[in-house]
């Protein structure tokens, strides 16, 4: 019997325990609220795609979506341009927060206010100004070597002004991504210790800060992707056609084949989220596993 009955001591343990059940259950709820929240429409969405009334199932809306008139151009390009945002906003971004970090911590706040000034601007705000430059360029520099300059970031086959307007959308981003790495990391120390051992700036650059911040690089060139192919305003209000523009385009006319490639789109940028995930958590074990040898020795 005085096994059976609990103690002062396990009174505590079995009043966390019941307490424990009741976050577990109100998590599940939420979590499933949440679920429910996202999946409904996706099935809407496919049951919209594959059925068509008086015809049933069909995947039509998918089998032609390769074939499609400007598919292939308009998906081609939006991965251009999202390649060339990924590293010009990585080049502008990396260098700049490690010389802050280092040199001049105090400028932190400053750097911080104006990569986030993006969130607080209007995208048609940032559309307007630009295509007024667009608009001025041209008019006052005709005689001008920059007349040229104009003309070649406006090309239809690969439109810079589109790199430059991501790069500033995705300023914030890259900076959250970035920060949160180099906050988990001593720069200080491994700068420091590289260049003991003789080592040249561009060494402790590529070496040695990036290696130590490839999950923050591979979040901020998955959140820079995710947003140069989902963005509309900016395209279409300049007068290009990337892949988002291209969906609007296609829906006047074929709206289940533009819910499907909606549909795709989304599927695939979550595919690139669990590769994401999966890459930084291998990772950390590999970091993880490297590490253990030195600790069991010493």
């Amino acid at each position: 019997m005085a096994a059976m009955t609990p103690t002062a001591e396990t009174l505590p343990a079995l009043a966390v325990r019941k307490g424990s059940r009741r976050p577990r259950v109100w998590r599940g709820l939420v979590l499933g609220l949440a679920g429910l929240y996202f999946l409904v429409p996706l099935v809407a969405s496919f049951v919209f795609t594959v059925h068509t009334p008086g015809q049933g199932f069909s995947l039509e809306a998918y089998t032609g979506i390769l074939s499609a008139e400007g598919f292939t151009d308009s998906l081609l390009l939006s991965l251009g341009l999202a390649a060339a945002t990924i590293a010009l906003v990585l080049v502008l971004a990396v260098p700049a927060l490690v010389a802050v970090r280092l040199g001049a911590p105090r400028l932190r706040p400053v750097v911080e206010v104006v990569c986030m000034l993006p969130l607080v601007v209007p995208p048609i705000a940032l559309v307007t100004g630009i295509s007024t430059v667009l608009r001025w360029g041209p008019d006052h520099l005709s005689r001008t070597p920059l007349y040229q300059t104009f003309i070649a970031v406006q090309d239809e086959n690969f439109p810079l002004v589109l790199v430059f307007a991501y790069t500033v959308l995705a300023l914030p981003f890259v900076y959250r991504s970035l920060d949160a790495g180099l906050r988990a990391i001593d720069v200080p120390t491994l700068v420091e210790a590289a260049r003991n051992c003789g080592a040249s700036w561009p060494h402790v650059i590529l070496r040695v800060i990036l290696p130590n911040l490839r999950t923050s690089l591979a979040g901020a060139a998955f959140l820079t992707l995710a947003l140069v192919l989902g963005e509309f305003t900016v395209a279409a209000l300049l007068g290009f056609q990337p892949f988002a523009v291209w969906i609007v385009t296609v829906s006047g006319a074929q709206a289940r084949m533009s819910v499907a490639v909606s549909i795709l789109s989304l599927l695939i940028t979550w595919a690139l989220l669990l590769l994401l995930s999966r890459a930084g958590n291998g990772t950390r074990t590999a970091n993880a596993a490297a590490a253990a040898p030195s600790t069991s020795k010493d």
